[in-house]
């Protein structure tokens, strides 16, 4: 029997993190074991991000829970003037999530992760996708030396919600959800194509925020600029995450891959709009009714130990 290679996929939402580090920790509680010792590698997207880090660094997913909990109205605080002023420059300063990184994590170097890591971000100067990735391989020579606040800032630097992040070698980057909003792929390609993994050995846990049901208007078979403008970036990030999960199902074998991302209601939840209560629940409910079908898939395999290239 070939030895598994799990790996731990974390969509991006903004403050629907909640969500997803609610769904980790009822896991946690109801299976009574530490979610971290059954993967082997960890990536997640913007939000989905900070958790991979969070997790790489120890914490558990209840004490991520507990900083969402706290920090999300510090870092998105609403206003109608945050509303207007997006039609024309970002919503959100960046001092908010800044602080409330540098607070979570310190000065703490990627190299001090516990876990291999892939945080995907965007380089909108180089038009180029950015990886960030912990030293799992020798010629991965330069990120272990980032701290992770940012890190985690560049993941998450969403446009039109916050500014490019440029504190990293001077590079513009934005969130990693303009072209991986679901990592799967991400983490997928990685095991195979720098640590060598045999397809056949890969297990996927691929956690999303919930997903909006939406009715796409006639007007778009037709639309120009007018029509798309709202509609563009929801159907293109859908449609990266349909095509991600999609993919990983053909590659690995969809028995392989479990994939939780419940469809809500229309304008249920926003990337920045805090409904703790209703997420908290939402993960409650969903994290029931998959805990039989995550311990019979993960549960089973305990993760080496990482052992980094090189040392922060």
């Amino acid at each position: 029997m070939v030895d598994a290679f799990q790996i731990l996929s974390l969509d991006g939402g903004g403050i629907k993190g909640i969500f997803s580090a609610a769904v980790l920790t009822h896991l946690e509680e109801d299976l009574n074991l530490d979610i971290m010792e059954h993967f082997d590698l960890i990536t997640g997207t913007s939000t989905g991000g900070i958790i991979a880090i969070g997790l790489g660094m120890g914490m558990r997913p209840w004490e991520i829970l507990r900083f969402y909990v706290d920090k999300g109205p510090e870092i998105f605080a609403n206003g109608l003037m945050t509303s207007l002023r997006r039609l024309w420059r970002k919503k959100h300063t960046p001092n908010g999530l800044e602080n409330a990184l540098k607070e979570c994590f310190g000065d703490t170097l990627l190299g001090a992760c516990r876990k291999r890591l892939v945080i995907p971000s965007y380089n909108i100067g180089e038009d180029d996708v950015y990886l960030f990735k912990t030293p799992h391989h020798e010629r991965l020579t330069r990120d272990y030396k980032v701290p992770v606040w940012k890190v985690a800032m560049a993941t998450s630097a969403a446009p039109t919600y916050f500014p490019s992040f440029r504190n990293v070698d001077h590079i513009r980057l934005v969130d990693g959800g303009v072209w991986a909003n679901n990592p799967a792929m991400v983490g997928i390609v990685e095991a195979v194509s720098i640590l060598k993994v045999p397809l056949e050995s890969i297990r996927v846990f691929s956690l999303g925020t919930t997903s909006e049901v939406k009715g796409r208007s006639k007007r778009l078979d037709h639309g120009g600029l007018l029509q798309w403008a709202f509609e563009a970036v929801d159907v293109i990030m859908r449609g990266q995450s349909i095509g991600a999960n999609t993919q990983a199902m053909h590659l690995i074998g969809p028995e392989n891959v479990l994939r939780l991302d419940p469809k809500v209601p229309d304008g249920l939840f926003a990337l920045d709009r805090i409904k703790e209560e209703e997420l908290r629940s939402k993960a409650a409910h969903e994290s029931r009714h998959i805990a039989p079908f995550f311990k019979d898939k993960f549960t089973g395999h305990i993760a080496d130990k990482f052992k980094p290239f090189h040392q922060a």
